[in-house]
C-alpha cells in the first residue's frame, strides 16, 4: 500500500487508539475537522477521524505508550507504517491579561497552521431547519473549549506568538454566519488587519459570499491573502436536506462570487471545500470541480466525517475507492488548468492536512 492510498484509507476508516488516555486530547467538536488528530506518516501530517463513532470501528489501530515512540500503525493487525504525534505547541501554555489560554483562541492544525473561528456562533446553527446538519460550532463552546468572540487584538497576540514559538507558516479564519449582510467579512477584516499589523503571516479567511463584492477588496487590503466559500454541496436536492439555510444561498450566487473574488485575489487564492460522501455523485463533483479550476477556483475535495452529536452522528463516510477515484480525476483536471495547492499563500488547501488531494498532484 503506497502513502496516497493509506492516507485516503484512514480519512475514510478513522484510526482507532488503544491506550487512548496516554496521548493528549485532540479536538472535539467545533467548526472545521473536529474529531480528528494531526499524525505524521512518512513526512506528512494529516488529519485523521479519532474520536467519532467511525473510528471506533476502524481497521486501522495504534497502541499508545507512555513514551509515545516507535509507534506503530495497524491496518487489521499488521503493521503497515509507522506514525507520529505532532507535540503540543509551546503557545498552548500562554494566556492572555485577563486569563484565557491561547489554545482557547486559536488552535494548531496540522503541523504549522495555525486555526481559529472567530465568530463561535451562527445564526443558523440555533435551528436544526436551518442549519447545517454536519456541523458541530456550538459543541465546542458549550463545552467549554473555546471563546464566543476572538477579539482582533487577542488574534494578533496568540499569532505573533505562534509564530515565534512554534514556527507557524500561515493561518485560517473562519467564522460562523453572523445576522449581517456582509456575511462576517467586516469581522474577519477587522482581525486580519490586526493580525498583520503584530505579524507577517499569510492568512486565508473563509465565510459565505457577501451581499456586495466590494468586500472582497476590502479583505484584500486589510491583509487577507486568500479567501475561503465553502459549498461543501452541489446537487440542489443534497444541499435543501443537509443545509437548508445556506441552500437559500444558490450555487450560481456562489459562481459569481467566485468570479468576483478572481478578480480581486488572483487565480488559486480562492478555494471552495466540498465534502464528498453527502450525496452528490461522483459526476456531480467532478464536473463542478472542472467549472471551478477553469475560473481559478481551487477546489478541496475532503471526505465527509460524521461528528459526535450532530444529526449526521451516523452518516457513513465515504468509501476510500470513491475518495481515490476523486482525487485521480481532480488532480488531472488541476494539471490541465494550471492550478495547484502550492500555489496557494494560505488556506485549508495549502495546508492540505484534511484531503489526500495534494498528494496526487505531485
Amino acid at each position: 500500500m503506497n502513502k496516497q492510498q493509506l492516507i485516503t484509507q484512514l480519512q475514510s476508516h478513522g484510526l482507532q487508539l488503544i491506550n487512548a488516555q496516554q496521548v493528549a486530547a485532540g479536538r472535539k467538536g467545533g467548526a472545521g475537522p473536529s474529531d480528528h488528530r494531526a499524525i505524521t506518516i512518512d513526512g506528512t501530517t494529516v488529519m485523521v477521524p479519532i474520536y467519532n463513532s467511525l473510528a471506533s470501528k476502524s481497521p486501522f489501530t495504534v497502541e499508545i505508550n507512555s513514551a509515545q515512540e516507535n509507534l506503530q500503525l495497524k491496518l487489521e493487525g499488521k503493521t503497515v507504517s509507522k506514525i507520529d504525534f505532532p507535540v503540543a505547541p509551546k503557545f498552548y501554555s500562554l494566556h492572555t491579561e485577563d486569563g484565557i489560554p491561547y489554545w482557547k483562541i486559536a488552535l494548531l492544525h496540522a503541523k504549522d497552521v495555525l486555526a481559529t473561528t472567530v465568530l463561535q456562533n451562527c445564526s443558523r446553527y440555533g435551528d436544526r431547519a436551518t442549519s447545517c446538519q454536519f456541523c458541530a460550532i456550538g459543541e465546542s463552546l458549550a463545552n467549554g473549549k473555546t471563546i464566543a468572540r476572538k477579539t482582533p487584538a487577542q488574534l494578533a497576540q496568540v499569532a505573533k506568538a505562534a509564530v515565534e514559538l512554534d514556527n507557524v507558516k500561515q493561518m485560517v479564519m473562519t467564522t460562523g454566519t453572523p445576522n449581517t449582510s456582509d456575511r462576517g467579512a467586516d469581522y474577519l477584516s477587522q482581525c486580519a488587519q490586526s493580525i498583520k499589523d503584530a505579524v507577517d503571516l499569510p492568512l486565508q479567511a473563509q465565510c459565505e459570499p457577501p451581499d456586495d463584492f466590494i468586500w472582497f477588496e476590502r479583505m484584500r487590503q486589510s491583509g487577507v491573502d486568500s479567501l475561503g466559500m465553502h459549498l461543501e454541496a452541489i446537487d440542489p436536492i443534497v444541499r435543501a436536506k443537509i443545509m437548508p439555510g445556506k441552500a437559500t444561498v444558490s450555487i450560481e450566487y456562489y459562481f459569481e462570487a467566485f468570479a468576483a473574488a478572481v478578480e480581486v485575489f488572483g487565480r488559486a487564492q480562492i478555494s471552495t471545500y466540498i465534502l464528498a460522501g453527502l450525496g452528490d455523485s461522483v459526476e456531480t463533483i467532478l464536473s463542478t470541480c472542472e467549472r471551478l479550476i477553469n475560473l481559478g477556483v481551487y477546489p478541496f475535495v475532503v471526505p465527509f466525517v460524521p461528528i459526535t452529536g450532530t444529526p449526521l452522528n451516523n452518516h457513513p463516510a465515504p468509501s476510500s475507492e470513491m475518495m481515490f477515484t476523486l482525487y485521480q480525476e481532480i488532480a488531472i483536471l488541476l494539471k490541465g488548468g494550471n492550478l495547484s495547492s502550492s500555489q496557494m499563500k494560505a488556506g485549508c488547501g495549502k495546508c492540505g492536512a484534511c484531503s489526500a488531494l495534494s498528494s496526487f498532484e505531485k
